[in-house]
């Protein structure tokens, strides 16, 4: 016989006080507790002792991490998980701690606290556009935090779209930020010139990164505007990650209208986007992000395969594909100029 579950609270209750999980991540984060527990299993009173911490208060927040899954116990010792040491030790090249600067910055938790203005409205509640004001300074934070997280994924999209060997190619990284994107792409393909288009504030951090990874003598910038700047011609790709969802459809179009314009025949667009399935409610984190855009942008949305597809094929490209990349929720939508 079947039976009903009763109705519980756990879920409002676990979604009011969800800050809480928020700010113990944080706390963690500052104290390097999980590069500290990278050295190995540690008891509470060890972690303490690294972290200049007190010892009660130390246990309390190390249960609490074990308790959402970011540590592991084992009697009285902690150790991480294998999320936990790839993405928050900081000895980790895809150390991703420095974003939680960005993600909990005033510019973003502020548009959240006027999200019942928001959708009252039908877009952001906050000064001027939002996040996509230009030269908002957001994007400098961005660009600063993200780099990290973004590689294991930008190698992933630099498989899935191999340039020609036999001649030197030509890649543009639209909204460049942090350049791993383009970045990856010019360190696996020698001959590839890499363009970064951001604003001239963010393009001082990707020409860091260029130099960096050792790519600076085949890299430029273009600095402004992604639907005013001359882009240029002739490019073997053209790189939009994580742009077109600040957007509303018909701007989307007139910018991949512009991409179209500025790639070598048979040349390819690669998005990378949040891409919810056609019911718009998974997967979470992908659906999920459509809040994000209202809070933040006065049109942007989080699209499904077919709106990006028809959003292509009225720019004038063919055969969109829709790949998974490494680390990431993302996924990559790659097309071809018709």
């Amino acid at each position: 016989m079947c039976t009903q579950s009763q109705p519980s609270p756990d879920l409002f209750f676990d979604t009011v006080t969800a800050y809480q999980k928020t700010a113990a991540l944080k706390a963690a984060v500052d104290l390097s507790l999980f590069t500290v527990i990278a050295d190995g299993a540690l008891t509470a009173a060890e972690v303490a002792g690294r972290c200049h911490a007190a010892v009660r208060s130390t246990r309390i927040l190390c249960d609490y991490m074990t308790v959402l899954g970011f540590l592991k116990k084992s009697a009285d010792r902690y150790t991480l998980t294998p999320d936990s040491a790839v993405f928050l030790n900081r000895q980790s090249p895809a150390y991703a701690g420095a974003v939680v600067d960005f993600l909990l910055s005033d510019h973003l938790t502020s548009a959240f606290d006027r999200l019942t203005e928001s959708v009252r409205k039908g877009g952001t509640a906050e000064p001027q556009q939002g996040s996509i004001t230009p030269e908002h300074p957001m994007w400098m934070a961005f660009a600063q935090s993200m780099g990290g997280l973004m590689m294991r994924a930008a190698e992933g999209l630099a498989e899935l779209l191999p340039l020609e060997q036999n001649r030197p190619a030509k890649v543009l990284d639209v909204a460049a930020s942090h350049g791993m994107w383009g970045i990856a792409f010019a360190k696996k393909n020698p001959k590839t010139q890499l363009v970064a288009l951001d604003w001239p504030g963010v393009l001082q951090i990707t020409t860091k990164n260029a130099r960096a990874a050792g790519i600076i003598d085949r890299f430029s910038t273009l600095a402004g505007s992604a639907f005013e700047v001359e882009l240029g011609r002739d490019y073997d790709a053209v790189l939009v990650p994580n742009f077109l969802h600040h957007f509303n459809n018909a701007e989307c179009v007139r910018f991949l209208k512009r991409c179209h314009t500025a790639l070598r025949p048979a040349g390819r667009v690669a998005i990378v986007e949040f891409v919810p399935n056609p019911d718009r409610v998974t997967p979470p984190q992908a659906a999920g992000f459509s809040l994000v855009m209202l809070a933040t942008t006065p049109e942007g949305d989080a699209y499904t395969f077919d709106e990006y597809a028809a959003m292509l094929a009225e720019a004038g490209f063919e055969n969109p594909t829709a790949h998974s990349l490494p680390a990431s929720v993302n996924q990559a939508l790659i097309a071809a100029r018709k």
